[in-house]
């Protein structure tokens, strides 16, 4: 299992944003997916960045807090080798839900890579059924890859 995470220098970053416990957490969801072996790339961009994404490949004004990128589908996939997708977090986005949800910024992240994995996956919230179907998905793997911290 490798989880490629990509993030803002340290000092740009907020001092509570604790990456290795974030790998660890992502470490654990692909192992409880069933994709212990697999490997997925975390991209943690500012609002301008997530902004230009959201508008290229959803057709979407603003930023968002998490988009996933899945190889799982499409015409290069089989050339992905172990690798499920690129998820990409609105950093900035991620901080003011953390604030309005009364969570750290730690667990906010980590809830949206979850949700991000699970896009990589296939699943989706488009329909009333799918989304009761990859929010109970969310809070098994929440509750399997959560909080407890032996690294």
């Amino acid at each position: 299992m490798t989880v490629r995470i990509s993030a803002p220098a340290p000092s740009e970053r907020p001092p509570n944003l604790d990456l290795p416990r974030l790998r660890l957490r992502a470490g654990r969801a692909l192992r409880a997916l069933g994709h212990g072996r697999s490997e997925v790339s975390l991209s943690l961009v500012d609002d301008d960045e997530i902004a230009r994404l959201n508008r290229t490949w959803r057709g979407k004004k603003g930023p968002t807090d998490v988009l996933s990128f899945s190889l799982l589908e499409g015409e290069h996939r089989k050339f992905r080798g172990r690798m499920l997708g690129d998820i990409v977090i609105g950093l900035a986005v991620a901080q003011r839900q953390a604030r309005r949800r009364h969570r750290s910024l730690d667990d906010e992240v980590a809830r949206l890579l979850v949700h991000g994995l699970l896009h990589l996956l296939g699943h989706d919230h488009e329909s009333l059924v799918e989304a009761r179907l990859m929010r109970s998905e969310e809070r098994r793997l929440w509750r399997e890859t959560g909080p407890r911290d032996s690294r």
